[in-house]
């Protein structure tokens, strides 16, 4: 199919949440402004707040994960999500406000026009990552970056980004293989082995709205630890090839697509089309 005769791609943002209640709104808003055509989808990760309620609220639709599932499980069901109701792109952000949706339409076009299948927003490109990041985690940070580079034979410079957009091939592949313990790490490797290509792009983070980050001084070592050894047991691990890209047919308005747009959330593995969800 050329380009021209190419139908109108189906774009999901999807926002992986939890906690997020005093965040939530304004992240979804900052992206209706940078990119009104896609369709935002909110994970609720089993959030104790009202982050549901305020997500759908602000106009996204939102899945209930009836438990925590962390970040991994949270953005694999998001990626199975957007397989299911066929997204040709998807935009991933998260829900606190670190991701500056200015960023969007530089990864977006990247995508859209071929240039890459992934492409990454990156806080060390152009050396101004607009945040403080404690020593710890920037050693870290370093780490992973330094183990990806050499597995992948690709320069990476900020493998804990969740900042990305990623086309059909990509979705694939994650929504099947995404890790649920360190996803972004791993995540690239992964990418790289199922011959998929990545492109890191200069982007703006913010500091988060709400919430705190997990992550002190003294667990980012012992974090910094289990990365590594996560990401090289992760490079030995089979991936399939993906050469063809997955083909969703020519219908853009299927049924399946409007339905979900009914009600305002769900718990996983209810219906969409149920109103009592």
């Amino acid at each position: 199919m050329s380009p021209s005769h190419r139908r109108p791609e189906k774009v999901m943002a999807l926002i992986p949440a939890y906690n997020e209640e005093k965040s939530i709104a304004a992240v979804i808003e900052g992206i209706r402004v940078i990119l009104p055509q896609a369709d935002v989808v909110v994970i609720d990760d089993s959030s104790t707040d009202r982050t549901a309620r305020a997500a759908a609220a602000a106009g996204a639709f939102v899945v209930r994960l009836p438990c925590n599932l962390g970040i991994g499980g949270a953005v694999q069901t998001g990626l199975k999500f957007a397989r299911i109701y066929r997204y040709d792109l998807v935009v991933r952000l998260d829900g606190d406000g670190q991701h500056d949706p200015k960023s969007i339409p530089a990864l977006y076009t990247a995508v859209a026009t071929g240039r890459t299948d992934v492409a990454i927003g990156s806080r060390f490109i152009d050396g101004d990552h607009g945040m403080e990041i404690p020593l710890s985690r920037r050693l870290g940070i370093k780490t992973y970056a330094t183990l990806v580079s050499l597995i992948t034979r690709q320069r990476a410079t900020d493998t804990t980004s969740g900042f990305m957009c990623l086309n059909r091939k990509a979705i694939r592949i994650l929504a099947e293989y995404l890790p649920q313990d360190y996803p972004e790490v791993e995540g690239r490797v992964i990418l790289h082995k199922a011959g998929l290509t990545t492109l890191e792009l200069p982007a703006k983070m913010q500091e988060r709205v709400a919430g705190l980050s997990s992550i002190n001084s003294w667990r980012s070592i012992y974090y910094a630890v289990k990365v590594s050894i996560a990401v090289l047991i992760c490079a030995m691990k089979d991936v399939p090839l993906i050469e063809k890209e997955p083909d969703y047919g020519s219908d853009t308005n299927d049924s399946t697509h409007r339905r979900y747009r009914h009600q305002p959330y769900a718990l996983v593995g209810d219906s969409p089309t149920d109103p009592e969800a």
